[in-house]
């Protein structure tokens, strides 16, 4: 099968790296530079380096370099999405969302920015614990493809399906989307407890509880709770929120060791989702009246209203209450 990748940062160089071992692969990048960079020299030294991208692997920036592909994956971070939907739009072929969040400002979800880009088309989504370092290298990994029509996305699972890569299928569409974002900023949270150094019983009550906030606005918006405990709800979100290679952590990291958030964001390097969807999440929270004190906490430490340590206090002095 003909695919293409637009999107060339981390995530998008993983999964052309990963899908090409039994595809055709075209890796579309917005950047021209960064394009002939990861062409010349077969590596993405800006977003991935030391991973091999195999000569297979075609790249450019020409978007009629990916005419002829059967399927598209879209894996620019959701802020650019609208703008790369749109130099695709006449493309009639299945597209497969790669990316998590929220849209700033509309509050949108990216099946829902697709759908006003390209009304009338089926959305999917790809989601589910996948750090791009570890699937670039060929190591064990499981994810879910989402679509509204379930016999889509059970075919499109079926062809990306491989050994390394596992695609499970699932017609929750909003409630993969939901976990994808909302899991960001519970993991922004845990940095904050490991930064503190508040140990392992504080982190798992953190991971718990804010599976817990994720499941009730995404129920809420229209999700099944079920998908809160599948690959992308609770599996996504222990990723996101123990591993090294997290983005969203380690911003929660160098918060609670007193850098700035400018600082922070601007020596990371990468894009931190959680950080924009944080407030998009805070606000359909108070739009639907679902109680999501640490997404409030973290919000709040964001904006500069609290230090990591009155955040993490704050929601230690909450009254107790029943757990479900």
């Amino acid at each position: 099968m003909n695919l293409g990748v637009l999107g060339a940062g981390a995530w998008g160089t993983a999964l052309a790296i990963s899908l090409s071992a039994q595809h055709r692969v075209t890796l579309w990048a917005r950047d021209g530079a960064l394009a002939h960079a990861v062409s010349a020299g077969r590596e993405n030294a800006r977003y991935l380096p030391g991973c091999a991208i195999p000569d297979a692997v075609t790249i450019g920036a020409d978007p009629r370099l990916v005419s002829g592909c059967d399927v598209l994956l879209c894996s620019v971070p959701t802020a650019g999405l609208r703008d790369v939907l749109s130099r695709f739009a006449g493309s009639t072929v299945p597209m497969v969302l790669a990316c998590k969040g929220f849209e700033q400002a509309t509050g949108l979800l990216p099946h829902e920015v697709f759908a006003a880009v390209l009304p009338g088309r089926s959305a999917c989504v790809l989601s589910g614990p996948s750090f791009a370092r570890e699937v670039a290298a060929g190591l064990p990994a499981a994810v879910v493809l989402a679509a509204a029509d379930a016999a889509l996305a059970a075919r499109l699972a079926r062809e990306l399906h491989s050994p390394r890569l596992r695609v499970y299928s699932n017609d929750d569409l909003v409630g993969v989307e939901v976990a994808g974002a909302t899991k960001n900023v519970m993991a922004i949270a845990a940095g904050i407890c490991d930064g503190l150094r508040l140990g392992a019983n504080a982190r798992a009550a953190m991971i718990t509880r804010g599976l817990a906030e994720m499941s009730r606005l995404g129920v809420v918006l229209g999700g099944r709770s079920e998908t809160f405990m599948g690959l992308a709800g609770a599996g996504d979100l222990i990723l996101t929120c123990t591993g090294d290679l997290s983005r969203n952590r380690t911003v929660g990291l160098r918060l609670a060791a007193g850098a700035s958030l400018g600082q922070t964001l601007a020596t990371l390097g990468h894009v931190a989702e959680g950080v924009s969807s944080a407030y998009e999440i805070e606000r359909l929270a108070q739009r639907h009246g679902v109680d999501m004190p640490i997404t409030r906490a973290v919000c709040a430490l964001l904006r500069g209203e609290s230090s990591p340590a009155a955040a993490v206090a704050i929601l230690l002095e909450r009254d107790p209450k029943a757990e479900f």
